[in-house]
């Protein structure tokens, strides 16, 4: 059955003096004002703060469970040993600091916080703080996808089992290869990695299919040219057609990841 959830509304409203072990569950403020107050143990779970300037506050063991912050503005404010399971950003001005200090504790909750900011900051056109965001959502999805094949955690256990497992293990090997390849589309000193092994691989074909592998100035000279064999401007003689087919996708898939890269780039300015 559906009910009343009870949800207060507090318009225009404004904190004053210092606040200690105050609890306001399940409220909805509008344009709440707060300027250089000092929150402690305040319980502020399931709360949504519309249009709130909440500038310059500290906040201390502060409880934000499935709270909701958007369109609002905390520039300045500090929160120690605050817990933010299940908060969610949007379109708010708030110091990246939080990602250092308010992550919470289970992978997929701080893959889910360190998501919400990433999305929030790059609706502001703050694109060092997102990403900042960025690694560390990217780090709790290796970790949680590593800990749901692997950990014997009762919660990992009782979510993903049997074929889930099995899934959820190639969704992390996945994971893994393309972070190797270009850091998940946020490294572009991994993609030039990338490209510098297949260099070296075309460089080793080459000395093989020259029958020259004992010979190390030649492969020198084939490293010099693995850069022309790779854009295609130079097919030598007695390359196997499949061979030439893939350096052909090869290059097409590392110039599409490196576009992506400049691309998501430039979007988040």
């Amino acid at each position: 059955m559906i009910k009343n959830s009870n949800r207060e509304k507090l318009s225009d409203k404004m904190f004053d003096s210092p606040v200690c072990g105050g609890k306001f569950v399940n409220k909805l403020f509008e344009r709440l004002v707060a300027k250089k107050v000092e929150f402690k143990n305040v319980d502020f779970r399931y709360c949504i703060f519309d249009s709130s300037y909440l500038r310059n506050c500290s906040f201390e063991d502060c409880d934000f469970t499935g709270s909701r912050f958007v369109n609002s503005n905390l520039v300045g404010s500090s929160f120690n040993g605050c817990k933010f399971d299940y908060a969610s950003f949007e379109k708010s001005h708030i110091d990246s600091d939080i990602l250092k200090v308010g992550c919470p504790g289970p992978e997929n909750l701080k893959l889910k916080f360190a998501r919400s900011l990433r999305i929030n900051y790059q609706q502001l056109g703050d694109a060092k703080s997102a990403n900042q965001a960025i690694s560390i959502e990217l780090q709790a999805s290796e970790d949680h996808l590593h800990k749901a094949w692997k950990s014997q955690e009762s919660y990992y256990r009782k979510k993903f089992k049997g074929l889930n497992r099995i899934k959820v293990f190639f969704e992390w090997f996945e994971f893994k290869v393309l972070d190797f390849i270009w850091g998940n589309g946020e490294s572009t000193w991994k993609l030039f990695r990338a490209v510098f092994i297949a260099l070296l691989l075309i460089s080793g074909f080459h000395a093989f299919i020259n029958k020259r592998l004992n010979d190390l100035n030649f492969y020198c000279e084939s490293f010099i040219l693995s850069p022309q064999i790779l854009l295609g401007v130079l097919n030598p003689a007695g390359y196997p057609s499949l061979y030439l087919t893939v350096i052909f996708l090869f290059r097409l898939i590392m110039f599409g990841f490196f576009m992506s890269i400049i691309i998501k780039r430039f979007n988040r300015r």
